[in-house]
């Protein structure tokens, strides 16, 4: 774990991903999934317990900034302790990917599914379940990128 990054090192890492070079606003939702693939797969210096590090993928058609869109959001979850080593918050850092709203991606409803990296599960795996949900988006390239970084 001593040669992990700090979780406080994510944000950066996840937009050195995301640019990879290029400009995040011209990326398509794909190329944004292979990054976003790239960032989970690194580990950060987190605790050894089962939730300290997850990755949640959701959908949905939301109007959070106003008007709604349609947003897949690609998050990075940190389970932070306190002194004592309890739990005291996470951080979130986020990849939302917008899109303008038609039919078709509204009638997809919403969606959610966590992983956690230190809960014995097959993270390609869960990398195949999701970007079946992606499907629909894969091609399109999203009107809007926002990454971000959030307490919770």
């Amino acid at each position: 774990m001593h040669d992990r990054p700090g979780m406080e090192k994510a944000l950066d890492l996840l937009h050195a991903e995301l640019e990879g070079g290029r400009s995040a606003t011209k990326l398509t939702t794909w190329a944004a999934w292979l990054a976003f693939m790239r960032f989970a797969r690194q580990r950060f210096a987190t605790a050894p317990t089962p939730d300290s590090d997850g990755l949640l993928f959701q959908y949905g058609t939301y109007a959070f900034s106003g008007q709604p869109r349609f947003t897949v959001d690609l998050t990075r979850q940190f389970d932070i302790g306190d002194g004592r080593g309890e739990h005291d918050h996470y951080v979130q850092v986020h990849c939302e990917l917008r899109y303008e709203c038609e039919p078709d991606l509204d009638a997809l409803g919403s969606f959610d599914s966590w992983f956690f990296h230190d809960a014995n599960a097959d993270l390609d795996e869960w990398f195949a379940a999701m970007e079946r949900h992606l499907e629909p988006v894969l091609t399109r390239r999203p009107s809007e990128i926002n990454v971000y970084e959030e307490p919770v």
